[in-house]
């Protein structure tokens, strides 16, 4: 799952204790902005305000913040009725029970995808996403008896409702049926088993209930529901469910894409809606945020070779030596971390120093005097990188996580490896952080006489004899370019702001928080083979997953507001039953209003 702003390090209170839980995989992405939003608050003071800069404001930027314009809750008005008795029926018990137990059904059914898997067909653990879908076939009949179902690649589900008005783009929801692995060691230390689906009245427990059959779920029942209520869409309405985003997507959401564009065509939807952040507290101000952007991608193999020979007549440095020098060159030249206007995290950031009711008029005045003033922009992103979380989010980031080389302790290594992972910063792109590997080690080389080969071209002349080389390469072939950053002044974007204060404040966690609720766009991944079917790509889950409840950074407690008990990929995944209905009331309403917008 994955980002949402968090530059939140300014808070003037005493530093509390870091909290750390455990994350997805990509844990520079996803929902660790929404969480660095919150902690880096925490972490550090800026106690020295009046060194700043005495900057001026424009007199209106405080009263009309035109730097975060906000729709206005939308609920549908030509199916009002509809929308009326449906909100009636979300609130019952019976539904909640109904809604509870497919998501139960669907836990009980252990879809884990792992790294490294062959092909379908070739891999007898994708077989039991078969059985995910016989269950689904079961729990939601209107679906798959009325609406067009097609599968790809064997497990991949594509939905399609064909709307009466077939001039209006379709609109897209999308969602995971893998889940990762629990390691067998834990399962002693979960409160209910991994993949027993128990409700014990409040959560939903299982691997997978909050990531991501929670999203599945609550898609379908909204869809079963409409589907029961007479409901005939004028715009059409696709569902797209993967089965190995936990993974690679390779096989899931890859296929997709391309029957998506066989189907459809490129461009040819209103807008996507995946999985994303939620909503959380900060500075006293209440805010959703959906991901607008996604950070790049790459994986940087540097290999070096030299001859080998017997231990006993070394050379001064053999292969490894040679690598360790290039990895310590690495690591005591990160990438600078610069903020810049045009990014997500900035806008998550304005709208922050917009409506946040809390924060110090200090904090405030820096954030709207960094709009129109690159000092004020240079002093506020010195403040922001003072975290490495908060940082992370700025910049590209760079992580040696793989190495290997030799063979035997007699034996001169002949070659040696590591790899370089890379979440390349909205702002740059794989060329750039291609260049950059390639200005960094190139003087290393010339320091031990190696030939350079980087990302295919030879870089040195082969012809002038060396010592050994050195080889640059994109390890697995993934690389992936910094996502479009979707547009915030669109039809779409309106849309789905006005859906998310609409479902929020129609439930009774929210009235129950007594304040308003801003939407603030933000940073996330998971949508990276999509990107070419829409422009408008939003990351969004309704209710708030951004902290486990007891942690001291939770702002709800056990409140309906914090949707998941533990957080996701860790022992004692579970789900809260309400947030599941909030979920199902989102997608019901976000389906109304697009119904009904033919500007989409």
């Amino acid at each position: 799952m994955g980002t949402t702003v968090n530059p939140v390090i300014f808070d003037q209170s005493p530093p509390r204790k870091a909290f750390s839980w455990k994350s997805r995989f990509s844990v520079l992405c996803g929902w660790i902005t929404a969480y660095l939003l919150i902690r880096t608050g925490w972490i550090y003071s800026y106690d020295d305000w009046n060194a700043l800069p005495n900057f001026k404001l424009k007199a209106d930027v405080l009263v009309t913040k035109d730097l975060c314009t906000q729709a206005p809750p939308l609920t549908p008005h030509t199916h009002a009725e509809l929308y009326k008795n449906l909100s009636g029926l979300y609130e019952s018990a019976a539904f909640k029970l109904t809604a509870v137990q497919a998501l139960g059904g669907a836990v009980q059914v252990p879809t884990e995808s792992y790294d490294g898997m062959a092909p379908v067909g070739q891999d007898a653990r994708w077989e039991v996403f078969g059985k995910l879908h016989e269950y689904l076939l079961a729990e939601f009949p209107l679906v798959h008896s009325s609406l067009k179902v097609t599968k790809v690649n064997t497990y991949g589900i594509v939905y399609h409702w064909q709307g009466t008005d077939k001039s209006l783009k379709p609109i897209l929801l999308a969602a995971h049926q893998d889940v990762v692995p629990v390691d067998p060691l834990t399962v002693k230390d979960w409160v209910h088993p991994p993949y027993s689906g128990y409700y014990d009245g409040t959560y939903v427990w299982g691997r997978g209930s909050v990531d991501d059959k929670a999203s599945l779920v609550a898609i379908l029942v909204a869809l079963e529901t409409l589907l029961a209520s007479g409901f005939v869409p004028e715009r059409s309405i696709v569902v797209a469910f993967g089965f190995d985003e936990e993974s690679s997507g390779t096989e899931g959401a890859g296929r997709l894409f391309d029957e998506l564009v066989s189907q459809y065509g490129k461009d040819s939807f209103a807008f996507l809606v995946d999985e994303g952040a939620g909503f959380g507290e900060f500075y006293g101000g209440l805010f959703a945020i959906p991901a607008i952007g996604e950070k790049g991608y790459l994986d940087v193999k540097v290999e070096v070779s030299s001859p080998g020979g017997h231990s006993s007549v070394p050379p001064r440095h053999t292969s490894i030596g040679i690598l360790a020098s290039m990895l310590v060159k690495y690591e005591s030249e990160p990438y600078p971390a610069v903020l810049n206007r045009a990014t997500p995290f900035y806008q998550t950031l304005t709208c922050i120093g917009a409506y946040a009711q809390d924060i110090s008029e200090d904090l405030r005045k820096l954030i709207l005097a960094s709009i129109d003033s690159d000092v004020a922009l240079t002093e506020l992103s010195n403040i922001l990188v003072q975290d490495p979380l908060t940082e992370a989010q700025v910049g590209t980031t760079q992580a040696i996580d793989l190495i290997n080389g030799g063979v035997k302790t007699n034996a001169l290594p002949e070659s040696a490896w590591a790899i370089i992972n890379h979440r390349i910063a909205v702002d740059s792109s794989v060329k750039a952080t291609m260049e950059r590997s390639i200005d960094l080690l190139l003087p290393l080389a010339s320091k031990f006489n190696l030939s350079v080969t980087a990302f295919g071209e030879n870089i040195t002349d082969a012809s002038v004899p060396s010592y050994g080389s050195l080889t640059l390469t994109d390890a697995f072939d993934g690389q992936l370019e910094p996502a479009p950053i979707t547009p915030t002044d669109s039809a779409s974007y309106r849309l789905l702001s006005g859906t998310i204060l609409a479902t929020h404040k129609a439930s009774s966690a929210y009235k129950n928080l007594g304040r308003e609720m801003v939407i603030a766009p933000g940073m996330m991944t998971d949508t990276k083979f999509y990107w070419d079917i829409t422009r408008n790509i939003y990351r969004y889950v309704v209710c708030s997953l951004l902290y486990p409840p007891n942690s001291e950074f939770s702002s709800y407690g056990h409140s309906d507001a914090t949707a998941a008990y533990a957080g996701i990929h860790t022992i004692n995944e579970a789900y809260k039953a309400s947030a599941l209905v909030e979920q199902v009331r989102f997608f019901t309403t976000l389906i109304l209003n697009a119904d009904e917008a033919p500007e989409l």
